[in-house]
Order: C-alpha cells, then sequence, then structure tokens
C-alpha cells in the first residue's frame, strides 16, 4: 500500500484492512493536532482505490472488514463513497463492515436518506472527535462544532441504522478543569451512547497551534497525575455499556476494557498509576 503521511486510527481497527481514499484531513483546523498539518487534503482517484483492491485480492485478501483513511473519509459526498463501497464489496465479497472517521459538520451535510443509503451499504462505525464536554474548550481548541451539534450528528448516523464511537482527550480542558471536564463528557456519553471510546491523553506539540496558546498563557496544560484522575472519574460515571481504550504518551499507563464489566479492574490500574504520579514530580506531555 502507497501511504502519504501519518496511519492512524483507532486500536479497535488494528484487525481491519486499511484503505485509503483521501489525503489529509478536509477539516485541519484543530489546535493540538499535528497528523496533517503538512498535507494538503485532497481526494484520491477511484482508478488508484481500484488499483488497491485489485493488488489485495491478488494477494489473496479478502478482509471482512475495511477502515477508509484518512483523517475524516466520511468527508467525501455520498455519492462517492457509494461508488467506493461498491468497488469494496465487488473484490472483498467476504466484507460485512466498513468503517472510517467523521467530523460532526460531515454527518450534518449529509441527508437522511444518504446516511441510510450508506449504513445499507456496510457503513457501521464512525469515530467522531469530540474530545471534550465542554463547549468553551471546543471552540479554544478550535473545533468544527458544538456539542448541541454534536448531539444533533449522532441522533442522525443512530437514525440511520449506524454507531458512533468517540475520541477524547484527558486534559484537553488545562490545569484544574479535568474533573469538570471527565463530568460533562460522561453525561454527554451516557445520553449518546457510544459504542467505543478512545482517549489519546493530551500532548502538546512545540509546532502546534496549541503551544502558542501555551506561550501566551491562554492554556495552562494539566500535568499526568490530573489526567489520569480525570480518567478515573470518567470511568465511574460512565452508565452505558461501551468499550474503552485509554493511552497516555509520556507515562507507561494503558487502560482497556469494558463497561462495566471491567470497570473494577480498570479503576485499580489507575489508582496504581496515580499513586505513582502523585509522588513524582508533576509530569506535563510537551513533546
Amino acid at each position: 500500500m502507497e501511504y502519504e503521511g501519518q496511519i492512524c486510527r483507532s486500536p479497535m481497527e488494528r484487525g481491519s484492512f486499511m484503505l485509503p481514499v483521501s489525503v489529509g484531513c478536509s477539516y485541519n483546523q484543530c489546535y493540538f493536532c499535528m497528523l496533517f498539518k503538512h498535507l494538503t487534503y485532497r481526494e484520491l482517484p477511484l482508478e488508484q482505490i481500484e488499483g488497491e483492491l485489485q493488488r489485495v485480492k491478488r494477494a489473496g485478501g479478502n478482509p471482512e472488514t475495511v477502515f477508509l483513511g484518512d483523517g475524516n473519509a466520511f468527508q467525501l459526498t455520498a455519492g462517492r463513497l457509494l461508488a467506493i463501497l461498491e468497488l469494496v464489496h465487488r473484490y472483498f465479497p467476504a466484507c460485512t463492515t466498513v468503517n472510517m472517521d467523521a467530523t460532526v459538520q460531515s454527518i450534518l451535510e449529509k441527508m437522511p436518506e444518504e446516511l441510510s443509503a450508506l449504513a445499507r451499504a456496510g457503513v457501521s462505525h464512525l469515530y467522531l472527535g469530540i474530545e471534550s464536554g465542554l463547549d468553551d474548550v471546543l471552540t479554544l481548541m478550535h473545533k468544527d462544532h458544538d456539542l448541541a451539534q454534536a448531539y444533533t450528528a449522532i441522533e442522525k448516523l443512530q437514525r440511520a441504522g449506524m454507531v458512533y464511537d468517540a475520541h477524547m482527550m484527558t486534559g484537553v480542558a488545562g490545569r484544574g478543569r479535568g474533573e469538570e471536564n471527565a463530568r460533562a463528557l460522561a453525561q454527554f456519553y451516557n445520553a449518546t451512547g457510544p459504542g467505543r471510546i478512545v482517549n489519546f491523553s493530551l500532548f502538546i506539540h512545540r509546532r502546534s497551534p496549541l503551544y502558542r496558546l501555551v506561550q501566551k498563557g491562554r492554556f495552562v496544560p494539566a500535568d499526568e497525575a490530573e489526567n489520569l484522575a480525570e480518567e478515573r472519574i470518567l470511568l465511574e460515571e460512565l452508565a452505558v455499556p461501551v468499550e474503552y481504550d485509554g493511552f497516555h504518551d509520556v507515562i507507561p499507563v494503558r487502560v482497556r476494557g469494558k463497561l462495566p464489566a471491567d470497570r473494577e479492574k480498570m479503576l485499580a490500574k489507575l489508582d496504581a498509576a496515580l499513586a505513582v504520579q502523585r509522588a513524582a514530580a508533576p509530569l506535563v506531555a510537551v513533546v
């Protein structure tokens, strides 16, 4: 596979075949994200997409799950996506599930009948970067939506028969607001029922727009102890069944499992990590 840029997808998609259908991110304005800043967004030609499907088929590939890349594959028009899905099913007859990243706006832009057609064509999970449960934080991070729009988009995709999965970031609200953000996110998730939650705990790249906010004093990063405490509150308050996976880039802690069954095991792991971080010097994830 020829791939331009950095591969970034949910760990729940590790067994999926990744099929690039675009390069970069159509929005590419979130202040914390540096994954696509060096790329110019563009759609890949259908001929190139079909060539990749042919290559994998010749090699004996026939995956059951396909993940469409890159940063926001759902930005493609419904017609374009349906054409790609037709190719996927032609070359991979075993494929029953097609997942991809989406933005709130890319869902709101599509008509209900288009969403239903995409679901019938195999689109199952859409990963949404909700990131925070606080509107002022979403604004500060230059997200493309507010919470009201997120509620509307999620209701639309669920009515169409798709599942929404959430990307979030402990620490995104800044120092002193971890508990507030955790409770707001738990309220949002309990109301919207994601199938999966992936927490990429915030780290700040020195070339990112967010780092410039830090330099100006408009954002004060939380340390890793507060991020872990925020994660703990979230896991305590989640009342819906959900698969969870949480990463911390600068400390060797990963908490994953299914709620509610694995809650106590996950909380115990966080408690152990918290004890270590609280006994150490404050550590902020700036790279």
